[in-house]
């Protein structure tokens, strides 16, 4: 199917008298009719047996986002900083490493550098325009992976996934790519080298600002038996010595990570959130398309403005991205813009005060406008050299297009302009 069918379609194909749209099972527990059968689904949990570790409507959202992608498998979580940080978790132990572009969302630096840093894990940090000599010195014999965004929350800047891939794979190491603003109407990841796909499903692929939530997406491509994952190749004690690469073959990242992760930390969305995500996912093929229409007018009206000191959108001409969102991009380059307003911080404040239809909210990709100031608010954390990686100054607005009229939106920016 084309991906605007599988936006409808995938997942759930109900039978012969069964409802048409995906039902909600709301049920923690599942009834078997004999004890041995319970008992072997400790052994090998391939049933739904509590919803902690998988539930029917979740399932059917998970194999319609695994398909989106063009992955093999998926599982949902609670939230996107979930979803990266369980990536990473089923891959690193204490005293190992990986490597991470920067410029990424600023509570994922935060998780990288200071959360993990507790758990014993080293993040690496490599500027997405490294050069080649500067991306391999960052890998260590210990290093378990790569991490970039495919289009960063909110420097927007471009990731070269084909090679990031091939320096991750030179060194036997898969990469992960949070694709959280793209989606996959306009980039699939896997496609150019990523073998592990992460989304903040809050963001777009819902598109309503209803829920939380996140997902891994596994491509089922990488070798885990090349001698860097002993904990895939190796029996797991905590599973009665059961070997992930034997059991379970190209299956046994998302695997490892559904009975290890998720039954020991138990992040796991409810089934009414799974089926609002759904619902969510049944138009993204049409508001991602009108994001991009929107976005794309709204840049070429800030460029011209003498209020604004610079526009960054990878779908601008002169854009240091755009060759990059060419490649990767070409559908689009989502409905994110940001800029930066000519009298910094202040100017900035005065102008999102001043908006009346854009939203002034903590939150992005919407199909309503919302508007946000990075440096105050999603990483207000950061130091000011990790502001600076990230690409952040004081006047940055964040600015999400939503899916009103263009004009209306113009117009809104250009009266909150006018009193600045």
């Amino acid at each position: 199917m084309k991906i605007q069918t599988q936006c409808i379609h995938e997942g759930y194909s109900p039978k012969n008298g069964e409802p048409r749209v995906m039902p909600i099972v709301q049920s923690t527990t599942y009834r078997f009719d004999s004890t041995e059968h319970i008992a072997s689904l400790f052994d090998m949990p391939t049933e739904f047996m509590y919803s902690r570790f998988a539930n029917p409507t979740c399932d059917a959202v998970e194999k319609k986002l695994a398909a989106l992608e063009g992955g093999l498998a998926a599982m949902l979580t609670s939230s996107g900083q979930a979803a990266n940080l369980f990536a990473i978790l089923n891959l690193c132990n204490a005293g190992d490493s990986f490597i991470a572009a920067t410029g990424i969302y600023g509570g994922t630096v935060n998780l990288f550098a200071v959360t993990l840093k507790r758990f014993g894990i080293e993040c690496i940090w490599v500027s997405p325009d490294a050069s080649d000599e500067e991306l391999q010195a960052a890998f260590k014999e210990n290093t378990r992976a790569v991490f970039g965004e495919t289009l960063t929350n909110p420097a927007l800047t471009v990731l070269d996934i084909e090679r990031f891939a091939k320096f991750a794979h030179k060194n036997k190491v898969p990469l992960i790519v949070d694709n959280t603003f793209p989606t996959p109407i306009l980039c699939k990841p896997i496609d150019f080298g990523a073998d592990i796909v992460t989304h903040s499903t809050s963001k777009y692929l819902d598109g309503h600002a209803l829920q939380c939530g996140g997902v891994i997406i596994d491509s089922g491509k990488f070798d885990w038996k090349n001698g860097n994952f002993p904990e895939f190749t190796e029996p797991d004690e905590s599973y009665h010595g059961i070997v992930y690469t034997e059991a379970f073959g190209s299956l046994a990242y998302i695997i490892k990570a559904r009975m290890q992760l998720m039954r020991d930390f138990g992040s796991y969305p409810s089934a009414h959130s799974a089926f609002l995500l759904n619902i969510g996912l049944e138009t993204l093929h049409l508001r991602m398309k009108e994001y991009c229409v929107n976005a794309m007018q709204v840049a070429e009206f800030l460029a011209k403005s003498d209020k604004i000191e610079k526009v960054r959108y990878p779908g601008l001409k002169n854009d240091r991205y755009y060759a990059l969102a060419q490649k990767y991009l070409s559908d689009g380059s989502s409905g994110v813009i940001n800029f930066t307003i000519k009298g910094g911080r202040e100017a900035a404040v005065r102008f999102m005060d001043s908006l009346s239809l854009a939203s002034n909210v903590v939150h992005v990709a919407d199909i309503r406008t919302c508007v946000l100031h990075p440096a105050s608010a999603t990483h207000r954390q950061l130091t000011d050299e990790q502001l600076s990686a990230a690409g952040i100054d004081a006047g940055m607005i964040r600015f999400s297009c939503g899916l009103e009229h263009v004009d209306d939106i113009i117009a809104d920016i250009t009266q909150a302009l006018e009193k600045v």
